[in-house]
Parts: structure tokens; C-alpha cells; sequence
């Protein structure tokens, strides 16, 4: 796995689409420019949606990685207006 930098991780796997983007976009709002936040989330519509959802917003992803045990972890850069 790349060695990033992580200023911040969350673990959502504990919540449901969409309250799982919703989570994570809080996470990210507060966070500075160019930090870089590791979110823990469930397979299935969390894995398809959060990432889509976080590049919409103009964020970028580094990472997806399978933890092997049904999570995988996402490595997100935020990027500013």
C-alpha cells in the first residue's frame, strides 16, 4: 500500500447510504486543502458510491483499497473551491 500522509480517518461502516457520504463529506469540509482522509467502508453501495460522490465534488481520490474482510478503505485528497 502507498505511503500516504493521512491527516484524518474515519470509519463508516457502521452507517447506510447516503448518510455514508454525508459522513464523510462532513470529514472532509473539515479538514485544510490538501489533506488527506482515510475512510473505512462497507462493500457493495458504500464501495460504489462514496467515491463517486467524493470526485464529484471535485476531491480527489488516491486510493481503494480491499481490506479482505468485507471493508475497504478509501484514501481521499481534499481539494479546494
Amino acid at each position: 500500500m502507498a505511503d500516504f500522509n493521512i491527516t484524518d480517518s474515519i470509519d463508516i461502516t457502521d452507517v447506510n447510504c447516503p448518510i455514508t457520504f454525508v459522513k464523510a463529506k462532513i470529514a472532509l469540509e473539515e479538514l485544510d486543502d490538501g489533506d488527506i482522509l482515510s475512510i473505512k467502508l462497507n462493500d457493495g453501495e458504500p464501495v460504489q458510491n462514496v467515491p463517486k460522490s467524493i470526485k464529484e465534488e471535485g476531491h480527489k481520490v488516491l486510493s481503494l483499497s480491499d481490506n479482505g474482510d468485507g471493508t475497504f478503505e478509501l484514501i481521499v485528497q481534499k481539494v479546494g473551491d
